[in-house]
């Protein structure tokens, strides 16, 4: 069985070679490429599972490469693990909030990467296979189009479905206003901001269970995320 297909972005000869080579010997369909621009292309012709991606690249560079994937409804929910030689809190800041699910900072250990990736695509795999998702006594049936907690089945709207969704294939993980906006609705809607808190609201009251804690959690100045309950 494949593991997954990866897009690994990275300039330095070298340390892709090896990645390559390392993760192709685990399973992995890798394509490899130095360039932002064609990694862009690469994701557009076959979506990947999961992309590495290096900071400093040629042409577009790694972080507006991210923030892209993440405004392009066909790659928003590819996940993305960041590599770059930038050791700074504020660098790293950046990158998780432009849609990085993960950072490594160079020189790393290929052993490392090949286990985050592989946690990743442990969790991802259940939506790839269109299996249920659970999240704490959370579980979404993507082929029935079914939501239960604690076993109750949950009524949910369309778009409050999408909405959790969307938080449940990345659990813990704080998204804004806009990452949400683009991720559920798409970058070409004219959907405003506030929107996505009466969305919030509804999906809260949708998923309510007594005596059960709200699984959805505010981030002050962030934006929302899910937690396991």
């Amino acid at each position: 069985m494949q593991a997954g297909k990866l897009l690994l972005v990275e300039d330095d000869p070298a340390l892709s070679e090896l990645l390559e080579y390392r993760f192709s010997n685990e399973g992995y369909d890798v394509r490899t490429t130095a360039d932002g621009d064609e990694a862009l292309l690469l994701a557009s012709e076959e979506l990947p599972d999961l992309v590495i991606l290096d900071w400093m690249i040629e042409g577009t560079s790694g972080i507006e490469v991210c923030r892209r994937l993440r405004r392009d409804k066909s790659t928003a929910h590819v996940p993305i693990i960041m590599l770059t030689a930038r050791e700074a809190e504020d660098d790293r800041i950046r990158g998780l909030e432009t849609g990085a699910d993960d950072y490594l900072t160079k020189p790393f250990s290929p052993r490392e990467l090949l286990a985050r990736v592989a946690a990743v695509m442990r969790r991802i795999r259940p939506v790839l296979a269109g299996e249920s998702i659970e999240v704490g006594d959370l579980t979404l049936d993507p082929v029935a189009h079914k939501v239960s907690r604690k076993g109750q089945t949950m009524k949910l709207g369309p778009t409050e479905y999408r909405l959790l969704k969307f938080f449940m294939e990345s659990p813990g993980r704080v998204f804004s206003r806009n990452q949400l906006l683009d991720g559920v609705w798409g970058t070409e809607s004219d959907i405003e901001l506030r929107t996505v808190d009466v969305h919030i609201r509804r999906l809260r009251k949708a998923i309510e269970v007594d005596g059960a804690r709200d699984p959805v959690r505010t981030v002050r100045s962030a934006g929302y995320s899910l937690e396991a309950v």
